[in-house]
């Protein structure tokens, strides 16, 4: 069943439940507006402290832009890009797009415009949807890119070169407009994280986007009674398929413009949140600011908040630990994925399964996983391999890249270019990327486990570790730490509290330094590898993120 048939039962059955709330908590002016206001003037994105639409308001207004595409000539299988931040618009602009029959392509809001412009011809536009943000960077190339003929612009103030998306919208009818969709039919193009050169654009087919809702829903139990707070990035897989899990049961979602800890608990009190999905830099500040004393708990009402989950990077055990010290009643999943693997799920720990933290689990709802070695053989549990995972998330192709294509699908199977091991139970542990892998001396290290190590010292807010080039060793293990604010600390003092670790896996230089993290909460590793000397080591091409 394609994923827009969903927003269809819930405008029928749920037309005047509450879709989707817009918090915008850097506003002080407390101001509050509908859809239904909001649809009679010029788009005011961010101008509200809170907006929220129901959901047949949500289905309306997606109606609204998939009749305007069809009237500019728009058909199955044509592309519109959408580059806007997290809004309360965001996602019935995507759903207007499938509706229309046409293929969603989210573009990631940290784009130069360069690489705004290699997204669009990569992908071969037709359209694109931008908020205010983008403007100059849009500007900078909307006369290089003749396949794109539609510029839609989502804001105050419309530039020359594009015409007003809330304005045409006004005029368009509201009624589902008469396109058969299956499943088999291409749904999205959603791009890689591009850590190494120009991202590759990855092809979901309406079967993907639908499994990875049943799957967040299965994991996660939802029921309508949920609602679950989104803050990551909406343009990545992870945000929008866990979203996907309260589309299913018709359950509220907030929509949350800003990551700061006080931010975060305010909604959830607030908005009676019950689910919350976070990166573990959020996760770790929330905790940091409790223990400073910047957040006092008892101004919140939180008792509601039945589930803390993470994903998007490997997860500390320590930072388990201390959540569920300040939280002993959350429930706690991790869920693994790619967005070649439509997001999160494909292997997830289970809420029941907190014993085995520091695990990412085993195969998810409707999911196959193996850990294979070079010659794609399964290895024995304990031993580390590349997982690979099946199932009917798994991307139909790179676009316009059959060798890439080539390189992870084998048959039904994607290899993810992650090393991982099965323990005696089952349970998968995430060593580290395939292309990550430090050989020092001869020896195999994995930089995820020394990161995990240093993570325990409690004056570290963040690690990461990078193989630098060596004359004699080949590589070394570099460390790069982060310190907690206020905290100091020495080489001496750091290399001693390394001598827990065995003697080959010592950091053999350690950096004092901020760590960059993307909007998905990966650590920018190739960033890392250029400022600290590492520009030479080629075995880090390619990477599948």
């Amino acid at each position: 069943m394609p994923i827009t048939e969903i927003l269809k039962k819930n405008a029928d059955f749920y037309p005047n439940d509450t879709a989707l709330v817009e918090i915008n908590p850097q506003l002080e002016s407390q101001t509050y507006i509908t859809w239904r206001e909001y649809s009679l003037i010029e788009s005011n994105q961010g101008e509200a402290y809170r907006r929220e639409i129901t959901w047949s308001e949500f289905s309306k207004r997606a109606n609204r832009f998939a009749n305007l595409l069809l009237s500019r000539g728009i058909k199955r299988g044509d592309k519109v890009a959408i580059l806007l931040m997290n809004c309360i618009e965001w996602l019935p602009i995507y759903f207007g797009v499938l509706a229309a029959g046409a293929m969603a392509v989210p573009l990631n809001y940290r784009y130069t415009s360069e690489e705004i412009a290699y997204c669009l011809k990569l992908s071969d536009a037709d359209a694109l949807v931008f908020g205010p943000e983008f403007t100059g960077r849009v500007e900078e190339i909307y006369d290089r890119i003749p396949k794109v003929k539609m510029w839609f612009y989502a804001g105050r103030d419309c530039p020359s070169f594009a015409e007003s998306y809330d304005r045409l919208v006004t005029y368009c009818s509201c009624y589902v407009p008469d396109i058969k969709l299956t499943d088999s039919d291409d749904a999205a193009i959603y791009f890689s994280s591009g850590t190494t050169g120009f991202p590759k654009a990855i092809v979901h087919n309406h079967e993907s986007l639908m499994h990875a809702a049943l799957t967040e829903q299965k994991h996660h139990s939802q029921t309508k009674d949920d609602v679950f707070l989104c803050i990551p990035p909406l343009y990545h897989t992870g945000a929008k398929m866990h979203w996907f899990g309260s589309l299913l049961v018709g359950g509220k979602s907030v929509i949350l413009k800003g990551t700061k800890p006080e931010w975060i608990l305010k909604a959830v009190s607030d908005e009676g949140c019950t689910i919350v999905w976070l990166l573990v830099p959020w996760a770790q500040d929330i905790l940091d600011a409790i223990d400073r004393g910047d957040i006092n708990l008892d101004d919140y009402k939180l008792s509601q908040w039945r589930l803390m989950h993470i994903g998007a990077q490997p997860v500390p055990p320590s930072l388990i630990k201390r959540w569920k010290q300040k939280f002993p009643d959350h429930q706690y999943d991790t869920n693994y994925g790619l967005s070649e693997s439509i997001g999160p799920g494909c292997v997830h720990l289970g809420v029941e399964n907190i014993h085995k933290v520091g695990a990412i689990g085993k195969a998810g709802y409707g999911w196959q996983v193996r850990i294979v070695d070079d010659r794609h053989n399964a290895v024995k549990p304990g031993e580390v391999g590349e997982l690979a995972v099946k199932g009917p998330g798994v991307m139909t192709r790179y676009y316009k890249d059959e060798k890439a294509t080539a390189d992870v699908l084998q048959g039904s199977w994607l290899f993810t270019g992650d090393m991982a091991r099965e323990d005696e139970d089952g349970f998968i542990y995430l060593v580290d990327r395939k292309k990550d892998v430090i050989i020092s001396g001869g020896e195999n290290l994995y930089p995820v486990q020394i990161e995990d190590f240093l993570r325990k010292n409690s004056k570290i807010k963040d690690a990461a570790v990078i193989g630098i080039p060596d004359s004699r060793l080949g590589e070394i293990a570099a460390a790069i730490v982060e310190l907690k604010e206020g905290e100091t600390m020495t080489e001496a003092e750091l290399e001693n509290f390394c001598r827990d670790l065995p003697r080959y896996k010592r950091p053999r230089k350690i950096i004092f330094a901020y760590i960059p993290r993307n909007p998905t909460g990966k650590i920018e590793k190739p960033k890392l590898r250029e400022l600290y000397g590492a520009k030479s080591v080629v075995a880090h091409e390619n990477e599948i993120e």
